[in-house]
């Protein structure tokens, strides 16, 4: 039996404490316990992000991502913190989660090509979205990632 999933895109002043504290709770438990990764979260990044929320009916996070404006880390839009809880995991939650990142960024930063730093073992899921390397393999926070690029004006 699945739980209904509910969307949320929101900037982070219109999160509640308790959001942000799932979000923020969410994250942790998949990038610092699960992947085993010691990096700074909290990169004051979120303040200026749209943060897409996939809730369950109980206001856990069953799947994220922040979206970043132009020039907030890279020249064009960004898509990051990418992360599907592991109790959600092989339900297709994560495509749509990209689905719905990429309908916001359309929306917010139209006809913009879209950047991310994909973990290694995902560059063909994000290739299925339009996504191309951009730079050879590189290691961050000890995992291994690709840079990749979506071209501008593509829709979902």
């Amino acid at each position: 039996m699945t739980s209904p999933i509910t969307w949320q895109c929101a900037n982070f002043t219109e999160l509640s404490g308790k959001q942000i504290y799932a979000i923020l709770q969410a994250r942790c438990e998949v990038f610092a316990v699960e992947q085993n990764c010691a990096y700074l979260d909290m990169d004051d990044r979120d303040f200026n992000a749209l943060h897409v929320i996939a809730w369950t009916e109980n206001q856990k996070v069953a799947a994220y991502l922040r979206l970043l404006p132009p020039n907030a880390y890279y020249p064009e839009p960004s898509l990051g913190r990418i992360l599907t809880t592991r109790v959600f995991r092989g339900r297709g939650i994560g495509k749509q989660l990209i689905d719905e990142g990429l309908k916001q960024a359309h929306i917010h930063y139209p006809m913009q090509p879209i950047r991310i730093n994909a973990q290694s073992y995902l560059l063909e899921f994000y290739r299925a979205f339009g996504f191309e390397a951009v730079s050879g393999e590189y290691m961050e926070d000890g995992i291994p990632h690709f840079e990749m690029l979506r071209p501008g004006a593509v829709t979902t």
